[in-house]
């Protein structure tokens, strides 16, 4: 998630714990840390990048977060919003935090609210209302259990989407919702055209009538236009793969799917979940998005969040 930086007096020890509430779409940690400083891996590591927006509520300490064009501070209570996909570097004093990771395919319909509030601390009353519900989350959530993850899941994105504004500095861009419209357009026509080979950036660029620049921007936060096609191509053979009904060999759906090479596509498979092709096809793996009280208790500790953050990436 992050790269922490030791500090420079650890000789009486460092504290810090964090549990992970595995939500399905969705996690939410709680961590316990004495003071550090972070950078974010976005910077250094191109090849799989998580974009998850990170949404942290502050319960004890203080943090600052530093971004090529702004800084903020935050304190006690603040709810702040952060782009793992970007580039940004920070601290917290000795802290007690909620961190709620969401994935860019959770809430299509109000990915630009997060856009426009990314490296920001929500202010006013819904931004106070937002911080009680994710405190009251973490306090009732051992009480739940998995029958309770859809209406959870309902009720947060309402949240979402309820609380969350854009910030001062982006509130122009906000209103312009001309982005919005593209972004969405190219999503459409990456999906119905996603087996045709030459579906590329300079399809899209014609397509849409804009600049390659623009298309880059548009997909910054997926890692770029070939980045997301290529994951998008990758859930479709994995859907394929894991369907009892469609028992074609694993390269021919690789083919179908844009990799004319074997072993590339099951570098680039096992690069996106975690796993490889052969695996689902046995039916050891039935997917990213279907969640499994056990899907984590095989894998060793140290990797748990980083195989959850994978799983609601995909």
């Amino acid at each position: 998630m992050l790269d922490f930086i030791e500090p420079s007096d650890t000789a009486a020890g460092f504290a810090g714990t964090q549990v992970v509430w595995d939500l399905g779409d969705l996690a939410l940690a709680q961590v316990s840390t004495n003071g550090l400083s972070f950078t974010s891996l976005a910077g250094h590591i191109r090849r799989d990048p998580i974009d998850h927006w990170l949404v942290t509520l502050i319960r004890d300490g203080r943090s600052q977060t530093i971004t090529p064009s702004r800084s903020f501070d935050g304190e006690a209570g603040s709810v702040q919003v952060h782009s793992l996909g970007r580039v940004f570097e920070g601290s917290v004093t000795d802290s007690e935090m909620l961190l709620l990771f969401v994935p860019r395919d959770f809430c299509r319909d109000m990915g630009w609210r997060l856009d426009m509030a990314e490296f920001s601390v929500l202010g006013g009353g819904m931004g106070t209302l937002l911080a009680d519900y994710l405190a009251s989350l973490a306090q009732r959530l051992p009480t739940m259990n998995v029958g309770d993850l859809p209406g959870l899941l309902s009720a947060t994105r309402a949240m979402l989407h309820g609380c969350i504004a854009p910030c001062p500095d982006h509130l122009a861009e906000a209103h312009d919702p001309i982005s919005v419209t593209l972004l969405e357009r190219a999503r459409r026509f990456v999906q119905l055209h996603l087996f045709e080979p030459d579906l590329g950036t300079e399809r899209l660029t014609r397509e849409l009538g804009i600049s390659r620049s623009r298309l880059y921007r548009l997909f910054e936060a997926s890692g770029g236009i070939v980045h997301y096609i290529q994951h998008r191509r990758l859930l479709a053979a994995h859907a394929a793969l894991a369907d009892p009904n469609d028992r074609r060999r694993i390269l021919d759906i690789a083919d179908e799917h844009g990799f004319c090479d074997g072993a590339e596509f099951s570098r680039a498979f096992r690069r996106a979940f975690g796993y490889c092709p052969t695996e689902v096809r046995a039916g050891v793996k039935n997917g990213p998005s279907k969640w499994q009280a056990d899907e984590l208790q095989n894998v060793a500790p140290s990797q748990r969040l980083g195989q959850l953050l994978n799983r609601l990436q995909a």
